[in-house]
C-alpha cells in the first residue's frame, strides 16, 4: 500500500499562478469520506460525504462539502432512496481568499447491478435544490454510472483490489440564475479512473484521477477517498 500512496503524491505539482482565471494545466486534489450507517434491521439509515476539494495539491481552497441524508430501502428491493442536505463553500482559483456559500437539497435513488461474478454497477439520480450566494433559486439533474471491477476476488470485501470508474452528466434545471446572468442546461461532466483496496470488510480506499470538464474550463483532480459501512 505505501507505494500506492507514493505514486499518487508523485503525481502532485503545484504552478505559482497570479491570474484568476482556472489553470487547466493544474493537478487539483481532493479529498474524501464516505459512510453509510443502517439503523438496525429497519429500512432506515444515513449516509454521508465530506468533502475538501483543492485547485492544487492542498493551499488554494476549491470547495468544502459536507452533505448528510436519511436512506430508506423499500422492501423486497435493493434500491436506496435518499433525502438529504449539503452545505457548500466554494472558492476562487488563485490568491484570492474570496468564498460563496450555498445551502442545497437532494433527493436521491441508488440502483446497484452485479453483473458476473466481479463486475458491480450503481446508477446514482439526484435531483438538487440550490440556494447559492448571489444567486436566484436553481435546480441541477445529475446522473452518475459507478463501475467497479474485483480483481482478486469476487467481492469488494477485505484485501480486494479493484478499478474503479465512473462517468456523472451534471444538468442545470433553471438558465436564468439572477441579475441578466444566464447558465447553459449542461453544467458539467466528470469521468474517473482509480483503483481501490478493501481495508476492511467494511471500509474501502481509492486513488484516482478525474477529468472535470465545465462550459468554461477543463481539470483534472487527482482523489483520494475512503468508503466506511458503519456498523
Amino acid at each position: 500500500m505505501k507505494r500506492f500512496f507514493y505514486l499518487l503524491f508523485a503525481t502532485f505539482y503545484i504552478f505559482n499562478v497570479n491570474a484568476q482565471s482556472v489553470d487547466e494545466d493544474q493537478l487539483g486534489a481532493w479529498y474524501m469520506y464516505f459512510f453509510t450507517k443502517k439503523f438496525g434491521d429497519s429500512q432506515f439509515g444515513i449516509q454521508g460525504d465530506y468533502q475538501f476539494r483543492y485547485w492544487n495539491a492542498g493551499s488554494d481552497l476549491e470547495q468544502v462539502l459536507l452533505r448528510t441524508g436519511f436512506t430508506y430501502n423499500p422492501k423486497n428491493t435493493n434500491i436506496t432512496l435518499t433525502l438529504g442536505y449539503g452545505n457548500i463553500t466554494t472558492g476562487t482559483f488563485g490568491d484570492s481568499k474570496e468564498t460563496v456559500g450555498e445551502s442545497r437539497i437532494y433527493q436521491e435513488a441508488l440502483v446497484p447491478q452485479k453483473i458476473g461474478q466481479r463486475l458491480f454497477l450503481t446508477h446514482r439520480f439526484r435531483y438538487e435544490q440550490r440556494w447559492v450566494n448571489g444567486q436566484d433559486f436553481r435546480t441541477r439533474y445529475r446522473y452518475n454510472i459507478f463501475v467497479n471491477l474485483a480483481l482478486n476476488g469476487t467481492s469488494l470485501s477485505k484485501g480486494i483490489y479493484y478499478l474503479a470508474l465512473y462517468n456523472e452528466l451534471f444538468i442545470n434545471g433553471q438558465l436564468s440564475i439572477g441579475d441578466g446572468r444566464t447558465v447553459q442546461h449542461f453544467d458539467r461532466n466528470r469521468t474517473y479512473l482509480g483503483i481501490g483496496y478493501g481495508l476492511g470488510e467494511n471500509l474501502r480506499m481509492q486513488l484516482g484521477w478525474m477529468k472535470q470538464n465545465t462550459v468554461n474550463w477543463a481539470k483534472g483532480q487527482a482523489q483520494i477517498s475512503l468508503h466506511h459501512s458503519i456498523r
